[in-house]
């Protein structure tokens, strides 16, 4: 199994380095190799010195960050919930985040970066928060189709009032890219933020990594091993939260990566959360700048939601896991 983790660990971070070398590279405008290099360690100012250094690798960086933090949050959620189909997006708190974003691109509450990051930080808080009461309530709300019912609700009404904001500011298309999700509007800024606020509650969720394995073995066997899980899933979601909120701010909202993710690193090395949470990480990172790669290629010079590709893998999966549960 270490052997296997290794194996793993060098594949993905091959597969992430070319999947980076290619998105810099690929575009409506393609960039030769050797100015890549001249563009990252020799900068010069030129078009193509300027094109690489301000769009497409802090464009890049963010997929990279945006990846690995949505894949992890996925991973942390199946861990402390014990539900195969527990992510940001199923159970509503991206989308959350979203509809407080819409809300601010409309009204003068909040705006900008700092200000859609904050916006963002709110919703997702709201609407992990309401998850978590949901779950806590009873052990019956932990089953598989009453989180689904309360995620599919949540996310319903999240969305429907982030439309009525946007039609009523006349910000349509605007929402149109916090709903499918991209990174046309990545830049420096966004990868700071996801890299300083994502990147903390990353390393303090993988910090509990240990703890959330205790916890997917079921509440009482964590208890009879001196763990208390109510003060694990609450460490847990308040580390989901910022990390959710700041991937929208930065890409707006993008399924499905933290459900089938996870599930295959999870089939490929087992359900050790101290291997799984990075390892889902680094594969996150290759599927969405994978995503990001395709999005801007099939239809160049027009960019495709990220979306879209991550739905395509994604609800297939979702919907597997859901006909196993009931099997």
């Amino acid at each position: 199994m270490k052997n296997k983790s290794w194996i793993l660990t060098a594949a993905g971070t091959l597969l992430l380095f070319v999947g980076i070398i290619a998105s810099i590279h690929i575009g409506a405008k393609k960039i030769p190799l050797s100015d890549i290099y001249h563009g990252l360690f020799h900068y010069e100012g030129t078009l193509h010195d300027q094109l690489i250094r301000n769009v497409r690798l802090p464009r890049t960086v963010c997929a990279v960050l945006a990846g690995g933090m949505l894949a992890m949050t996925g991973t942390m959620m199946q861990g402390v919930l014990r539900n195969p189909v527990a992510e940001p997006t199923v159970l509503g708190v991206t989308q959350g985040a979203t509809l407080a974003v819409s809300i601010s691109s409309v009204s003068a509450l909040a705006g900008g970066v700092y200000g859609n990051f904050f916006m963002a930080l709110t919703g997702a808080a709201i609407s992990g928060g309401m998850i978590l009461l949901f779950t806590m309530k009873s052990a019956a709300n932990q089953s598989i189709s009453r989180i689904l019912l309360a995620g599919t609700a949540l996310s319903t009404f999240f969305l429907s009032l982030a439309t009525v904001a946007a039609l009523l500011g006349n910000r349509s298309q605007e929402l149109a890219f916090w709903v499918a999700g991209g990174f046309r509007q990545a830049g420096w800024i966004q990868a700071a933020f996801l890299f300083a606020v994502g990147g903390s509650f990353s390393i303090l969720a993988l910090s509990l990594s240990g703890k959330i394995n205790l916890i997917s073995l079921g509440d009482e066997a964590a208890i009879g091993l001196g763990v208390a899980p109510e003060k694990v899933k609450r460490k847990t979601v308040l580390c989901i939260i910022p990390i959710c909120a700041v991937c929208v701010a930065a890409a707006g909202n993008i399924g499905f990566v933290g459900l089938f993710v996870p599930h295959i690193i999870r089939k490929l090395n087992g359900n050790d959360y101290r291997k799984l949470m990075p390892l889902s990480f680094l594969y996150g990172s290759v599927i969405l700048v994978l995503a990001d790669i395709a999005a801007r290629t099939i239809l160049a010079p027009y960019e495709l939601p990220i979306g879209l590709f991550t739905a395509c893998i994604g609800v297939p999966v979702f919907l597997w896991l859901v006909r196993k549960e009931k099997k």
